[in-house]
């Protein structure tokens, strides 16, 4: 009896000891967010509560910061790892953000769409002639979306005014239903959810008339690659992962987008089957949407020459290339 209750417990002792080293194994990433809400960058919150990235060997710190000048900032400072971010950074990697593309994440624009007041006249992107559209900043993949929709309406850049109100939610819609802008450029779920309140209305989903693009990628910081290849690799796992569990659970990730953006069941629905075909479930880089990437930077003047893209990405730490 004595001798099977000291087995029990010396089996009890390894198996916590084990615990405890896969624990301290687990390498912490800080993990810039630059939307904490949008249905893009949600496997990052659903991963850590499925348990993905701690099965990879990671310990995921998800950082808020809303926008993408202030992940650039964080880059700099070393204040995260790496970041869920615009596909169009790569000028801002010329100019000393010293980080890497280390996986493509939204590779279409179904994301975005043109939203507009509920009682808007405009029927067409042909009717957004001499009206103010509302970007988030300058200079940003929401304003070259608004000269694509322009371009669509076969409008020249000339014939819309750009307004820049800000990236998050409550002012794009504060400018709307005041009449600072007469469209925004914005999420395609935000424009169903103000058609529930009768606040707003979708005009046309950037899918409508952008064809394979960039959107978003997942970035590291250099020097933590170099450091920590291993945790960049892990945290791709659980990434990828997590978004093939979205892409067969439908149910359940519905579920999680209600706890993470408070729109409706049917709102989140749509999302769901709008957004979800357009998440990247290797990672890999597709030429088609590099090629339209680059050129949009030099529709924003960006940059005054399409850059090669692929001196900026790798795809080395990506789950099927080791």
């Amino acid at each position: 009896m004595y001798h099977a209750a000291r087995s029990i417990l010396l089996l009890a002792i390894a198996a916590m000891m084990g615990i405890i080293a896969r624990a301290d194994a687990a390498t912490t990433v800080r993990v810039g967010n630059s939307s904490a809400t949008a249905f893009n960058f949600m496997p990052l919150a659903f991963g850590i509560k499925l348990g993905n990235f701690a099965k990879a060997g990671v310990d995921v710190q998800p950082v808020n910061l809303e926008g993408a000048s202030k992940i650039y900032q964080a880059m700099i400072a070393g204040s995260i790892d790496m970041s869920l971010a615009a596909g169009t950074d790569v000028p801002f990697i010329m100019k000393g953000v010293p980080e890497t593309g280390v996986g493509a994440l939204a590779i279409t624009p179904a994301l975005l769409g043109v939203i507009l007041p509920w009682n808007s006249p405009i029927k067409s992107l042909a009717d957004l002639k001499g009206k103010k559209v509302g970007v988030s900043t300058e200079g940003s993949l929401t304003e070259w979306v608004a000269f694509a929709a322009a371009a669509k309406g076969g409008l020249a850049r000339s014939d819309i005014t750009i307004v820049a109100v800000g990236s998050t939610t409550a002012p794009q819609v504060a400018a709307l239903v005041t009449g600072q802008v007469d469209a925004q450029v914005s999420a395609v779920a935000l424009g169903w959810n103000l058609e529930d309140q009768k606040k707003g209305r979708l005009l046309a989903a950037a899918s409508d008339f952008v064809g394979p693009f960039l959107l978003n990628a997942i970035y590291a910081r250099d020097d933590f690659i170099k450091e920590n290849p291993d945790a960049v690799r892990g945290f791709l796992k659980g990434w990828y992962e997590t978004v093939n569990f979205m892409a067969t659970h439908r149910a359940e990730t519905i579920d999680f987008e209600k706890s993470v953006d408070s729109f409706s069941q049917v709102v989140n629905e749509k999302q769901y089957d709008y957004v979800m075909p357009s998440l990247s479930r290797d990672g890999s880089f597709p030429r088609d949407a590099l090629a339209a990437t680059a050129r949009s930077m030099v529709d924003l003047h960006m940059l005054d020459t399409e850059p090669d893209m692929t001196k900026f990405l790798t795809s080395r730490y990506l789950p099927q290339s080791h």
